[in-house]
């Protein structure tokens, strides 16, 4: 079934492990319009970057988006796009999608997918995982792991292996492979939520949890709320977050010719 939903995309100029990350060149665009073209593929009511450098701006022109020029100070992508939904004016009951600045292979199949989880789930938010492939993925605190509920809801998310397979993996021979009989999940750093709920969850305190993983989504798991996974009906790549991840992704644009259409309209800033 198809939702109605807007997709938001935080992109911070700053990025402490990649500098000028919205502005890095992938197959010779910017990044971050790569991202844009993505989101528009999906079939969004609207499509939002909630920018914080005028220079991320200008490298969207043209490409059929709103700019939302929110401040350089935000703590957190959540924080940044609830200035968005802010200056957007979105009505509490907007299905929301918070596509990360940095996913420029992010299938539109997915973009979808999470805003119906969130719709179909009645959640307070929703996102998306794909399995784990090797064991090299689990052991990487660069990816996050999750574990889920029968219903389900997101029961944790970690960098850490979860959930660690104790006998399998009682020598480093047997740490070099996954071992058979369970499905480890990768989280895909992709949500859905309400506007009022991500207006609400951005001004909730940060949690001990939170901080100890540097995963934002743990604070909703730890104010009680719930948050619905499902499994993304397309390969989602993994994201850039560092010059080796850029590297990687070069290549897969290379093979795949990867470049999308962009729109002829203009992109059109607000503050």
């Amino acid at each position: 079934m198809n939702h109605h939903f807007v997709v938001a995309i935080p992109a911070r100029y700053a990025a402490s492990r990649l500098p000028g990350k919205p502005l890095r060149l992938l197959a010779g665009e910017p990044l971050v319009l790569h991202v844009a073209r993505r989101a528009l593929d999906a079939g969004a009511d609207a499509v939002w970057v909630a920018a914080d450098d005028a220079r991320i701006a200008d490298a969207l022109a043209g490409s059929g988006v709103q700019i939302a020029m929110t401040s350089p100070d935000h703590a957190s992508g959540s924080d940044r796009l609830a200035e968005c939904a802010a200056i957007a004016g979105w009505p509490d009951d907007t299905v929301v999608v918070n596509l990360q600045g940095d996913e420029p292979f992010a299938p539109a199949a997915g973009i979808r997918a999470v805003a119906a989880a969130l719709v179909d789930s009645g959640a307070d938010m929703a996102t998306l995982a794909t399995p784990v492939e090797d064991a090299a993925t689990l052991a990487d605190p660069n990816a996050v792991k999750l574990v889920r509920a029968a219903s389900g809801d997101a029961l944790y998310f970690s960098r850490a292996p979860i959930p660690w397979p104790r006998d399998a993996w009682a020598t480093a021979e047997g740490r070099a492979r996954l071992p058979d009989g369970h499905r480890w999940l990768r989280h895909i750093g992709i949500y859905a939520y309400r506007a009022g709920f991500l207006k609400r969850f951005a001004a909730l305190p940060p949690t001990p949890l939170e901080r100890t993983e540097s995963l934002e989504q743990l604070r909703a798991l730890e104010h009680g709320h719930r948050i619905a996974v499902a499994l993304s009906p397309e390969p989602f790549p993994p994201g850039v977050d560092t010059p080796e991840d850029l590297a990687r992704a070069e290549r897969l644009a290379r093979q795949a010719g990867a470049r999308v259409g962009g729109s002829s309209a203009r992109a059109e800033r607000v503050r």
